[in-house]
């Protein structure tokens, strides 16, 4: 029995060593392994290198590279240690500021990525085409009855009937508008009533997010020609004809020659426009001549560029027909009149990739935003048991539609508490009238009830149109059960999503990181005067001028200078500026003294200290453009300023010497900083025992 546990022991061992062999442990911090799998993803988002790449050939920097970063991981993980230990991950303004973070990251994993990305190329194949169609409108809201529902739908299918027999689809359109109109209970659109739109229901061309998702997706499944079947929206039934189908790319500047219908003699003109084109006349002089468009003719008949919704649908096709860049159409003719176009600039298609954050911009609300959150609550509800308790049955006595259901939940307590206040967002409840407790539904360890349920009604209330009362109560408990089932996800994301919480890790210990800096070294180093000081009288000790990596410590030669400033020459002129130098220097006036007798010179009606001026100022060798080389040197120097004059009494030329601790202080306060830095990594390494396995680390190759 000994000997078969021996052995036991040692299989156990030897499978140990062979997994700690194939990821071995970097280093240790207090007895924690730190593995070789993700120092090295770490190292290789580091250097932006792919981990599935090849090794290359080790050289000198590379593997120096290397150990640097061992090095600086190790402090990295000692700190986040120790900050652990402080505390600092709960310190609540790094929570509110994780949470913060947390809300923007959290966001694309709760949807369904695959469903995303199905969605935004099939937004890119739709987007190489545009359509040209008309439909007309059944209108039922999203909350009706199920009575008006189909109400509605058989009045659809009528009118799809109608359509299909009809010779033209713009009757039948102008039919359904005239019913509505008649209708109506606004006396004002019941006299428009026989108002007729020849082209009643034309949407001229369109193509991707420029219709309600399920109208566009029906009718890029169309074909030219074709007429669809009722196709449900929020607004009600469409009936949609499709006319044609057009290749087309973004947008297009185009240069027309338009006659307008209302002339008798309008063919005959397009075509002595289109015959001086074919001779070799400037599209622009014959726009000029010959187009009814007042507002481009001037300009040569040149049009902004405009996309395809913008443009008439003729145009579209005669663009898409292939014409190419400064070719022009021959004469062709809409309700409008008789045309002719020319191309002048058209964009091309972009790549997929390039599309994407113009297309996610333009999925932020609507059916297909929707799609893969409400794909993804579905899942979620498998995945965490979601069981709903309305719709399970406890009972059933009888059969067929006088069978009495007995279910384990009901909304009918929610239903006594809503009334018609619901649709103008002034709902509000007493919560003691909410009487029955028991659990609508559950998700996960979760459960919700009636109380829960008047609350999220409560909080969400809005402005909604007027319906039956029960299917507006149901529409809210779907509603609410998404909304929780979406919370729990979110709720539970970081443990049942590792990316997402490796994500978040990597959030904390950043905002961790940068507190535990600013405690231990940066806010130290600036509140600590006295090690401050004692560091700098030591560190500036050691600079050596000669040194270059020290010359911020140093100043280089530097000029003494008074500078006097003479703002108005007409007041102050050259000759009386030098005569007045001459004098100081001979008599050793003072820098205030010779500004004194400089704005005296200016006269008793004028203020000479707004006109004079000076200051003490040092030109440093290297790092000034004022003085010349002739000028480095004791002595007076006049140069021309914008309306007057710079006066620069050089003083003396100072040697170089070392900057004082004010003079310096940024460099200084930076050294002490790293000083701390290396300090305090020193002490961690000590306190957390860490011991680095130089063989494992050796051995890396990337």
């Amino acid at each position: 029995m000994k000997k078969i546990f021996v052995l036991l022991v040692l299989s156990v061992a030897s499978l140990c060593a062979v997994a700690q062999s194939s990821d071995p442990v970097v280093f240790e911090i207090n007895g924690k392994p730190y593995y070789k799998s993700q120092f090295m993803k770490d190292f290789y988002q580091s250097i932006g290198k792919d981990p599935a790449a090849a090794p290359t050939a080790c050289t000198y920097e590379k593997r120096k590279a290397l150990e640097e970063y061992v090095q600086l991981y190790v402090n990295f993980q000692a700190k986040i240690t120790d900050a652990y230990a402080m505390g600092l991950d709960t310190v609540s303004s790094l929570k509110k500021e994780l949470a913060t973070y947390r809300k923007e990251l959290a966001a694309p994993y709760l949807i369904d990525s695959a469903t995303l990305q199905t969605l935004l190329r099939e937004a890119y194949d739709r987007h190489h085409y545009v359509l040209h169609a008309a439909h007309l409108l059944v209108p039922c809201i999203e909350s009706a009855s199920p009575e008006d529902t189909l109400k509605a739908y058989k009045h659809a299918m009528q009118r799809y009937e109608e359509a299909l027999k009809a010779s033209d689809f713009y009757t039948v359109a102008q039919a359904e508008m005239k019913e509505q109109r008649s209708n109506d209970r606004d006396p004002l659109v019941r006299e428009k009533a026989n108002e007729i739109n020849p082209m009643e229901g034309d949407l001229g061309c369109f193509s991707v997010f420029d219709m309600i998702y399920s109208f566009e997706s029906a009718a890029y499944t169309m074909q030219p020609g074709e007429v669809s079947k009722p196709v449900r929206s929020r607004y009600g039934y469409h009936i949609i004809k499709l006319f044609d189908r057009y290749k087309y790319y973004g947008k297009a500047q185009l240069a027309h020659i338009w006659v307008s219908e209302n002339d008798p003699n309008a063919k005959g003109k397009i075509n002595m426009a289109y015959r001086q084109l074919q001779e070799g006349t400037d599209f622009g002089v014959v726009a000029k001549d010959y187009s009814d468009d007042r507002t481009t003719s001037s300009n040569g008949g040149i049009m902004p560029e405009l996309l395809h919704n913008q443009l008439p649908y003729a145009y579209v096709e005669q663009v898409s027909k292939g014409l190419k860049v400064n070719e022009y159409t021959q004469p062709f003719q809409t309700r409008f009149g008789w045309h002719i176009i020319k191309l002048l600039k058209q964009e091309t298609m972009p790549e997929f990739e390039s599309m994407i954050p113009y297309y996610r911009s333009r999925m932020t609300r609507g059916e297909r935003a929707n799609k893969p959150q409400h794909i993804f609550v579905e899942q979620c509800k498998k995945q965490y048991n979601f069981v709903d308790y309305t719709q399970q049955v406890v009972s059933k006595k009888g059969k067929g539609k006088n069978a009495k259901i007995t279910y384990a939940a009901s909304l009918d307590n929610i239903r006594k508490i809503v009334t018609d206040s619901v649709f103008s967002a002034i709902f509000n409840y007493d919560s003691n009238e909410i009487t029955d407790m028991r659990p609508l539904f559950k998700i996960g360890n979760r459960e919700f009830n009636s109380r829960q349920f008047a609350r999220h009604m409560y909080k969400h209330k809005t402005v909604h149109q007027l319906c039956n009362l029960d299917i507006f109560v149901r529409d809210r408990y779907k509603e609410f059960v998404d909304d929780m089932v979406l919370q729990y996800a979110d709720d539970h994301l970081e443990e049942d999503n590792a990316e997402f919480g490796n994500l978040i890790n990597e959030y904390r210990h950043g905002l961790m990181i940068f507190s535990y800096n600013d405690q231990m070294v940066w806010s130290k180093a600036v509140k600590d005067s006295l090690g401050f000081e004692e560091f700098y009288q030591k560190a500036s000790l050691t600079h050596n001028y000669n040194d270059t990596n020290d010359a911020v410590y140093f100043w280089n030669e530097r000029a003494r200078t008074n500078v006097f400033t003479i703002t108005d020459s007409t007041i102050l002129n050259r000759k009386s500026i030098e005569k007045i130098i001459k004098k100081a220097t001979q008599k050793g006036w003072s820098s205030n003294d010779l500004r004194n007798q400089l704005a005296a010179k200016c006269g008793k009606k004028i203020d000479g200290s707004s006109i004079v001026s000076n200051q003490l100022m040092y030109f440093e060798q290297g790092n000034q453009n004022v003085l010349s080389a002739n000028e480095w040197r004791a002595g007076s120097y006049i140069h021309v300023s914008d309306s007057g004059f710079k006066v620069y009494m050089v003083e003396k030329i100072l040697a170089p010497e070392l900057k004082t601790r004010e003079e310096a202080r940024g460099f200084y306060l930076n050294d002490y900083q790293n000083y701390l830095e290396e300090q305090n990594n020193a002490a961690l390494r000590k306190k957390y025992n860490i011991v680095i396995h130089q063989d494992v680390v050796d051995e890396i190759t990337y």
